[in-house]
């Protein structure tokens, strides 16, 4: 599956501590291979018909939407803030 991103992702990305954004890569990069991994807990998001959740860690998620084949990332960072706007 073919992975792009909105500019809300890439600017909330280069925020992100170091670590995490190495976490959030591994995790993209699974994303992209099996929806279905356990480590990402991919799940709806209630009341935001057609986006989904995934996590990053304990900690952070990352939204996504799907448009045909491409998985195209929304938001990502603290998992409170994350589900306000997802």
């Amino acid at each position: 599956m073919r992975v792009k991103a909105y500019a809300k992702f890439h600017d909330l990305y280069r925020k992100l501590p170091q670590a995490i954004r190495r976490k959030a890569l591994r995790q993209i990069h699974r994303l992209s291979k099996d929806l279905r991994h356990p480590s990402l807990q991919v799940k709806r998001i209630q009341g935001t018909p057609g986006i989904w959740e995934a996590r990053v860690d304990i900690r952070y998620r990352m939204t996504f939407e799907f448009e045909g084949d491409i998985l195209f990332l929304r938001v990502i960072g603290d998992h409170d803030e994350v589900l306000r706007r997802p």
